[in-house]
């Protein structure tokens, strides 16, 4: 059962990494009509179109109380990648990558728009992801999942190699409720 911003009072953040490219156990698929693009200059609308297309019944909202200056920078950030797939030419979902000063890189936003679930194309935009994120010179690759997504979310991550490292518990935050 998914748990929703409404039926939850607490919300349950599991934090995960990667700290070994040898780790990594991808799952691409083959399908001609799939083609994941990287996003090469900020499109704020377009980005935003992903950001509630993917996050909306996941209770999604930071990005969407961020000013569109400050949202423009995170997104022009040399540090930061986001790369969107394309599923016989209609944007499916994107991943977004941030790296940290720490060598670290996170992958900040992973999704999927719901018609496009349950073709074992989440676990192929992770990958792609992943890959990218090791590209980058990652010394250690993290995420974090949280209660209110998805319900194959953290069985994807783990599938790919990543490890819980901290679960945290606290009250549910007004902003998901």
């Amino acid at each position: 059962m998914v748990l929703t911003a409404k039926k939850a009072d607490t919300l349950i953040t599991t934090y995960l990494e990667m700290v070994s490219k040898e780790d990594f156990a991808p799952a691409f698929i083959h399908a001609p009509d799939i083609e994941i693009v990287a996003m090469e200059m900020p499109d704020l609308g377009f980005y935003k179109f992903l950001y509630q297309s993917v996050g909306e019944e996941w209770a999604w909202r930071d990005r969407l109380q961020m000013s569109n200056s400050e949202l423009r920078g995170i997104l022009a950030s040399a540090n930061t990648q986001v790369h969107v797939m394309y599923v016989s030419g209609s944007p499916a979902g994107y991943v977004e990558l941030y790296r940290h000063d720490d060598g670290s890189v996170e992958v900040a936003y992973f999704g999927l728009r719901r018609s496009y679930m349950g073709r074992g194309l989440g676990k192929h935009l992770l990958s792609y992801g992943i890959a990218r994120a090791w590209d980058m010179g990652s010394k250690r690759v993290w995420l974090h999942t949280c209660n209110l997504d998805g319900p194959h979310a953290l069985s994807n991550y783990q599938k790919r190699g990543f490890r819980i490292y901290d679960v945290i518990e606290e009250p549910m935050p007004e902003l998901y409720t």
